[in-house]
């Protein structure tokens, strides 16, 4: 099936949430296993009080560290949300056509669900996170929903062309930044980080404050990731990570491309910001701006990774969710809105320098945040598989479900 099915059943009542049997592993496996990234990545920020987040004058194994996290993690992590985000449109629509609701229910349900995520990123922003991106998921989903999700298949295509097009756009970026590095001046211009005043405010009040201004101004920044987000929803409408071996060949060559793009186009910021690389301002501001613009390419690029990573899962003897580590990522994929709202309070009670202040009250920031990060998503990982095992939903998402379908069907 190439595209929506435009049902249009006698029954108007929107069937409830995606059934155990339904999924796919690629999906869970690749969101429970990146939300490991998300958490590097927004523990140090949260440690350093900047974006990106990293140290300012590393030593010793902290200069490869930064190297690593500009290369693998800043920038390259969140756009693989975007791509699944909109591949779980498509998939939900489809679940609601298949049932015979018809395409006005799953317009309504979808709606809704995006509604409420836009309610559930003011509070996560201000509560905890003003970095929240289930805001601009509402509010991209709703716009999807109503522009785009039931546009035919030449309108659907456009989205491969704009992909083709913005290619281009790094590649020159990346030979223009070779140029000044080869043929500037001398200098040892920093790695930009421009500060956030939530995440260094004296008490947690003042925080709240900070956060209801910085959030607006970040989701307005994030918005123009629909393209991402309608990347994964042309994937979803061909059935990519639900089939992985028929499409086999489009995988490794997304993964290839995508994946080669993000990562040697985060190469030169990194060096400078490991003290690898001294460079001026111009050749920095260069470096900058391909780190930015290549990360968007991390997207699809990690998704055909955990794509065929699960290809290659489904041909062992055991069935995947079997395994005892694939099948507790996998969980955690299933819940990962609770997952990525239990970091953010890990960082406010654990990082914050109004809390706990790890970060400021050990001899290195950098080993306090990536510490803390990993032992918040191994937390997260054993929750997830102690509830998968009693067959309960993560909290937030069986608020997000009671809240989209109403009680019966949550």
């Amino acid at each position: 099936m190439t595209a929506l099915t435009h049902a249009h059943g006698t029954n108007p009542t929107a069937r409830g949430p995606v059934r155990r049997a339904e999924r796919a592993l690629a999906p869970d496996l690749a969101r429970g296993s990146m939300l490991l990234l998300i958490a590097l990545a927004n523990a140090a920020v949260a440690v350093f009080g900047n974006q990106p987040g990293a140290e300012a004058s590393p030593h010793g194994w902290e200069r490869p560290f930064n190297l690593l996290m500009f290369v693998f993690v800043h920038a390259r992590a969140y756009p693989m949300f975007a791509v699944m985000f909109g591949y779980g449109l498509v998939q939900l629509a489809r679940r609601q056509d298949a049932s015979g609701a018809g395409s006005g229910a799953a317009r309504s349900v979808l709606v809704r669900r995006n509604a409420w995520l836009v309610v559930f990123g003011l509070v996560h922003a201000a509560l905890l996170n003003f970095g929240d991106f289930l805001g601009a998921y509402g509010i991209v989903g709703i716009v999807f929903t109503l522009v785009l999700l039931r546009r035919g298949e030449k309108v659907q295509r456009m989205v491969l062309w704009l992909w083709a097009a913005m290619t281009v756009y790094p590649l020159a970026l990346g030979a223009v930044a070779l140029h000044r590095a080869l043929n500037g001046g001398p200098g040892s211009a920093p790695a930009p980080a421009v500060g956030v005043d939530s995440l260094t405010a004296p008490d947690y009040l003042t925080s709240i404050g900070d956060r209801l201004t910085e959030w607006p101004v970040h989701t307005l920044t994030v918005l123009p990731f629909i393209i991402i987000v309608w990347l994964g929803a042309w994937a979803a409408r061909r059935g990519v990570l639900e089939d992985p071996a028929r499409h086999r060949k489009l995988l490794v060559r997304t993964a290839v491309a995508g994946l080669g793009i993000a990562f040697a186009g985060g190469v030169p910021l990194g060096l400078v910001s490991a003290g690898f690389l001294h460079a001026d301002q111009a050749a920095v501001d260069a470096f900058t701006l391909l780190y930015e613009v290549s990360g968007q390419f991390g997207g699809p690029g990690y998704v055909a990774l955990f794509g065929l990573l699960a290809l290659r899962l489904s041909r062992g003897r055991r069935s995947s969710r079997e395994r005892p580590v694939v099948g507790a990522l996998a969980a955690l994929g299933q819940r990962s809105l609770s997952g990525y709202l239990f970091q953010s309070l890990v960082w406010v009670v654990v990082l914050s320098p109004y809390a706990l202040d790890l970060g400021g009250r050990t001899g290195s920031p950098t080993l306090a945040a990536a510490v803390t990060a990993v032992l918040a998503w191994l937390a997260t990982v054993l929750g997830a598989a102690s509830l998968q095992r009693r067959s309960l939903p993560g909290p937030a998402e069986k608020v997000l479900r009671r809240l989209t379908y109403g009680p019966r069907k949550g």
